[in-house]
């Protein structure tokens, strides 16, 4: 088990605790509609990926 050798000061803690942020997700655009979505997923607000419909989505039961 690995023991530290060495007292670690709050300093050197508190600044190596300080780096863990939370990033924003990557969106890019969908080609089919425009629309921002997750990289490599399938399009939520037209259902397409790669393509091809994928999915049904609310605004297709509308129709």
């Amino acid at each position: 088990m690995a023991v530290p050798k060495h007292k670690v000061s709050k300093a050197a803690g508190r600044s190596r605790v300080a780096n863990w942020k939370a990033k924003a997700p990557t969106l890019v655009e969908c080609p089919q509609c425009h629309a921002k979505k997750a990289s490599h997923a399938v399009c939520p607000e037209c259902g397409y990926y790669n393509g091809e419909k994928k999915m049904l989505v609310k605004a297709d039961e509308k129709k």
